[in-house]
Order: C-alpha cells, then sequence, then structure tokens
C-alpha cells in the first residue's frame, strides 16, 4: 500500500477496462486521481471529468484542472484508445483511419505536450502511454489500430529524448490480449462458439489477460519504484511477443 502515497495522477479512458482498474488500483495505493472518459457518469472517483482525449482542448482543461485542484500533475496514464474493428485494409477509408490516429495517438501525444510542462516545473514526473502488442508484430489488430500503437511506442521513445534532463521519464504498455469493453465481441463470440478455452492459446501462458495485470505495470511505471526506466514500451502479453507463430505441443 502507498506506492502512490501524495501523486496526483491523471487516467483517461478510466471508466472501464483497463482505465478503471488502474483509477482503482491507483486509488488504493494512495493517488489522488482526476479520472477522465467520454462517458463521465461511469467514473468512479472524487474528481472525474468528461473528456475528448484526441482533443486539445480538452486535454488541457484535464490538465489544468488537476494543477488548479491538486497544484500540480505527478503521473498521467494515457491510456484513451479505439479499435476500429477489423474492417479488411483495402476497405477502410480515410476517415476511419483519422479517427483512430487522433485518439490513440495524437491523443497520447497532446497529454505529454501538456502534462510535460506541468511536471518540469516541479522536477518530473512519469507519463504512461497505452501501446499494444500490435504495435510489434502484425495480425494482433486492424491496419489503423496497428499503426497507431506503433506510432505510439515511437512517440514514447522520441519524446522521452526530447525531454532529456528535465526528470519528466515516458514510457508505455503493450498490453497482449485483454478482456475489456474493446475487446468484449471477440470474448462474446469465442463464449457463443464454446471455444472460450482457447482464447490466448498463442501465447506461452496460453491464457488471456486480466485488466488489472496491466494496471500493475502502469502502476509501477508511475511509481517512483521505475525511477530509472524511460523511454520503454513494455510488453504485458504472456510471451506472445517473444516468438514467431509456431505449433508448440501441449502437456
Amino acid at each position: 500500500m502507498g506506492r502512490l502515497s501524495g501523486k496526483r495522477a491523471i487516467i483517461t479512458g478510466a471508466a472501464s477496462g483497463i482505465g478503471r482498474a488502474s483509477l482503482l488500483l491507483f486509488a488504493r495505493e494512495g493517488a489522488r486521481v482526476l479520472a477522465v472518459d467520454r462517458e463521465v457518469a461511469a467514473l468512479d472517483a472524487a474528481l472525474a471529468l468528461a473528456a475528448d482525449a484526441g482533443d486539445e482542448a480538452s486535454v488541457a482543461d484535464v490538465v489544468g484542472r488537476c494543477v488548479t485542484e491538486w497544484g500540480g500533475v505527478d503521473a498521467v496514464f494515457a491510456n484513451a484508445g479505439v479499435s476500429g474493428g477489423r474492417i479488411p485494409l483495402l476497405e477502410q477509408t480515410v476517415e476511419q483511419w483519422q479517427e483512430i490516429l487522433r485518439v490513440n495517438l495524437i491523443g497520447p501525444w497532446l497529454m505529454i505536450k501538456h502534462a510535460a510542462p506541468a511536471m518540469i516545473g516541479q522536477g518530473g514526473g512519469s507519463i504512461v502511454c497505452t501501446a499494444s502488442v500490435a504495435a510489434l508484430r502484425a495480425n494482433a489488430g486492424g491496419s489503423p489500430y496497428s499503426a497507431s500503437k506503433a506510432g505510439v511506442v515511437s512517440l514514447i521513445q522520441t519524446a522521452a529524448n526530447a525531454l532529456l534532463g528535465t526528470g519528466v521519464r515516458v514510457n508505455a504498455i503493450c498490453p497482449g490480449l485483454i478482456e475489456t469493453g474493446m475487446t468484449r465481441p471477440i470474448f462474446d463470440l469465442a463464449r457463443a462458439r464454446g471455444t472460450e478455452s482457447r482464447i490466448g492459446q498463442l501465447n506461452p501462458l496460453q491464457r488471456h489477460g486480466r485488466p488489472d495485470e496491466i494496471a500493475a505495470a502502469a502502476l509501477f511505471l508511475a511509481s517512483d519504484e521505475s525511477s530509472y526506466v524511460n523511454g520503454q514500451a513494455f510488453a504485458v502479453d504472456g510471451g506472445l511477443s517473444s516468438t514467431h507463430p509456431f505449433a508448440g505441443h501441449r502437456r
């Protein structure tokens, strides 16, 4: 307990899935959390804001609110994202690409742009962004989603270096298959087919992940325990990204 004691944190996409699990964990570990989502009614937090993570005015307002309420911001988990579905590559539209990139890639950049100055003024802080294993290998998501998450990995690397000497750290988490609102159709379809036991079978742990397992990684990166971790993309995927596809034997 108390791993974020006294910290002032912002979590986007906090109403469900990974964001909600992180909100509950951060609060339990002593942080004051500003919870952000499009649907503020679903947020269970002392301080919550309805905001569009891909809109600059909204992001600036979120950071400004945290600074006004609590005097600064120590940790940010830029987690909000959209999947875009699995529309075939040649049937996708420019508008679909633009919306996915706006939320998934421009959104984290906007949070870095507006949170970093506040952190610099207080001597440092931690910014964590949600990427994906789809950023690392093909066939873990649709093309625009995968491209947007690959952009997040590049973003945290370039941002970490752009902020050299400031004490602001920027890292990313690359979740594997986690059961969330975004991935629920995959799970619902498997359950309807009676193949739920096969979900996650391609990774060495041979199971899917839980939102709280990603929240635990976000907690580490947001805390002082990761004080020497910067510009890194952590895969939390049961080992999926550690290998190329293969037919392994079952015990």
